[in-house]
């Protein structure tokens, strides 16, 4: 022991049970639960210093045997008295004084021993001032550990073992005695000392004391040494003493005890803290469930909405023939003859207009239903979303409402979604092709109308010639023959006004089938932006559980090791 202060390996073990149950009691604050009393107290139940208290008369070297104990000078020795009252000796971060009364100070000094042990340095029992024996009797009887100092040169002083006889037996357990300045002696010379001793302690007091003969200030000198002067040490007999106080009193069964205790206390903290902690974490994984039963239901909400898409496609399908027969009647007053031939001179884009009209008539049409149908799902998750917000609230404790506003999401999603399906609308007529087959057959009329008019035309320009030119009949003949073309065209436009007419609308509504199928996915993939956004809704409170779970991670790992530290304060107990 002479490598260390008294009790090292007791107050090592003491110390890592106290990191133990000091981590135990951070680690219940930060996961929520209320730590016990027990656990609150375990510094002054635990950590209380062990103290030592010396005595003996005036000069026999008190002072100086707790500095050796120790190996700093800490309390005040010299040749001379210098201990003129109880001196308590206790841990502090500054050092100070506090005088308790005219013959008790506390004096608090920084050194790191003093956390584990406090000492009591008394004047000499000679000193001739009975307050200090009252005291010191005070002070005594919650004592861990009493030296009784005697000079090497008179080791029988009445006074001394006057006092000592007057100790109570529980006292006398934790007392000791010590032979101060050895190396003025001859090691046989003490040992003969030290036999006076144990048989004057069995005559006075019934029972004999551990003696020990030790050179304290020699024991000081060899540990302040650069290097500690290991041989010094050993000679001034001052480990047999530390060996005493370690074995018998540090490791003595009650202090054991004490530790034992602690370490059960610290055992059953962390039994009820990972108690605690798998509760939580079966309320996470809850939770987690819960969270997982939404995003189903959700599904479930969507795929109801998409069971009814054939019924809403037989709709679309309706629209789309309705909107091909209003177009087909337009271009049927379009192709009117006189229209048509004016046409020939200003240009034709009938084609190009017609599928612009149906295109404009049928997104419209289109957008109404999608409107109708996005209002059906928007109040479909608007009425969930009202149920499930009180449910988040009720099983986690979670206010759905304010972390994320659905309403004004819904309404975006729900004008993206009409939008959308109209915008699929015109690309899934441009995607038909209806207006190439029309301008063919356009072109093919608007041909032979040319003929005809152009025909007429030369037939009236040569009759006009004629009649000027004076020649009997011709005029009538050729503007004749003009007028027989005139009627001619005519005809054909009628005839093949119908014939376009028939045949547009009947390639519209063979395209019927494929613009219903085409708009199949958009509508799906537009409903499913629907949903994506009300999932999204669910983003804080999936926040919220994985901010959980990365809480309770720490958590588990701090109590593991704990844990493991327990198991390896165990091991070597």
């Amino acid at each position: 022991m002479s490598d260390g202060i008294p009790g090292e390996r007791y107050f090592a073990t003491r110390g890592r049970v106290s990191a133990l149950l000091q981590g135990i009691l951070d680690l219940t604050r930060q996961s929520g639960a209320t730590p016990g009393e027990t656990l609150l107290d375990f510094h002054s139940g635990l950590g209380k210093p062990f103290r030592v208290i010396v005595c003996g008369e005036v000069n026999a070297g008190k002072s100086t045997l707790l500095n050796a104990l120790f190996g700093q000078p800490l309390c005040p020795a010299g040749p001379l008295p210098v201990t003129t009252r109880i001196q308590h000796y206790r841990h502090a971060p500054e050092p100070r004084e506090n005088a308790i009364a005219d013959s008790l100070s506390e004096i608090f000094r920084p050194a790191g021993f003093l956390r584990d042990f406090e000492l009591i340095d008394t004047p000499g029992v000679n000193d001739g001032k009975p307050e200090h024996l009252a005291n010191w009797e005070h002070l005594a009887a919650d004592a861990d550990l009493l030296l009784c100092v005697f000079p090497v040169s008179n080791p029988w002083m009445a006074a001394t073992w006057d006092l000592i006889g007057r100790l109570p037996a529980a006292a006398l357990d934790r007392a000791a005695l010590v032979i101060q300045q050895a190396d003025l002696r001859e090691p046989g010379d003490l040992e003969v000392i030290l036999g006076h001793v144990a048989d004057l302690s069995r005559k006075r007091l019934g029972r004999e004391l551990p003696a020990f003969a030790v050179a304290a200030r020699t024991a000081l000198d060899a540990k302040r040494a650069m290097p500690r002067d290991v041989a010094a040490l050993r000679d001034s007999r001052l480990p047999r003493l530390e060996a005493f106080i370690s074995e018998n009193i540090c490791q003595s069964p009650d202090r054991r005890a004490l530790l034992d205790e602690w370490r059960g206390h610290a055992a059953a903290a962390l039994r009820s803290l990972d108690d605690h902690i798998e509760d939580h974490h079966r309320v996470i994984n809850g939770h987690a469930r819960f969270i997982s039963g939404i995003d189903g239901e959700i599904a479930e909400i969507r795929e109801e909405f998409l069971t009814r898409l054939p019924g809403h496609l037989f709709n679309v399908a309706a629209v789309f023939e309705k909107e091909a027969e209003g177009v087909g009647r337009l271009l049927h007053r379009r192709l009117r003859a006189l229209p048509s031939f004016l046409r020939l001179f200003t240009g034709d884009h009938t084609g190009q207009q017609m599928e612009a009209a149906f295109i404009a008539r049928l997104r419209e049409t289109i957008e109404a239903v999608a409107a109708k149908d996005g209002d059906e799902v928007v109040r479909a998750c608007t009425a969930h979303w009202t149920d499930l917000a009180a449910r988040v609230s009720e099983t986690m404790d979670f206010d759905l409402r304010a972390a994320a506003p659905v309403e004004h999401a819904l309404a975006e999603a729900r004008d993206r979604f009409v939008r959308r399906l109209g915008a699929a609308a015109g690309q899934g007529v441009g995607e038909l092709k209806v207006r190439k087959r029309l301008d063919k057959d356009l072109r093919r009329r608007n041909l032979a109308l040319r003929s005809f008019t152009v025909t007429s035309l030369l037939f009236l320009t040569a009759g006009a010639v004629c009649g000027a030119l004076g020649v009997p009949w011709a005029p009538w003949i050729l503007c004749g023959l003009a007028a027989l073309f005139g009627a001619g065209g005519t005809v054909v436009a009628w005839i093949t006004r119908r014939a376009i007419t028939r045949d547009f609308g009947s390639h519209l509504l063979d395209t019927c089938g494929a613009f219903a199928a085409a708009l199949h996915g958009d509508y799906a993939d537009a409903l499913g932006d629907v949903f994506r956004v009300y999932n999204q809704a669910l983003d804080p409170l999936h926040q919220h559980l994985a901010e959980a779970k990365l809480a309770i991670e720490p958590l588990l790992r701090r109590w593991q090791e704990l844990f493991l530290t327990l198991k390896a304060i165990e091991q070597d107990w």
